[in-house]
């Protein structure tokens, strides 16, 4: 298995996890959407948060907005989704639980993947 893999498998755990506690015991959310809002914060901030603005920017800042995007994209699907009922507090504390799982993250894929800070 590759380090991406390794990379991508640890970060859809640490965002499942942090969804389960949040949206699953907080909001009472099926299982099934747990899993499909864990899948699509954990591409879109891998591709964004992990792959473009950590090189970029840095950890704490990347952090940072790897919870906002979280929260952005929990809330989009409380708009579009019929019936999902999701509320702002599970939301934001899903926001933060992510903001601060992914500072010890990017300590981990800085070494496992080799993303290595850009010079300035």
């Amino acid at each position: 298995m590759s380090n991406k893999s390794i990379a991508l498998i640890v970060k859809f755990v640490m965002t499942f996890i942090a969804a389960l506690f949040t949206l699953g015991f907080m909001n009472d959310i099926s299982l099934l959407w747990i899993l499909i809002i864990s899948s699509a914060a954990t591409v879109i901030n891998y591709i964004l948060g992990d792959l473009v603005i950590l090189p970029n920017i840095g950890n704490v800042i990347s952090s940072f907005i790897d919870g906002l995007l979280v929260v952005a994209i929990a809330y989009m699907f409380e708009l579009f989704v019929p019936g999902l009922n999701l509320t702002i507090t599970p939301i934001i504390l899903l926001g933060l639980l992510v903001a601060v799982s992914e500072l010890f993250f990017h300590t981990f894929i800085l070494g496992l993947i080799g993303i290595t800070p850009k010079e300035k």
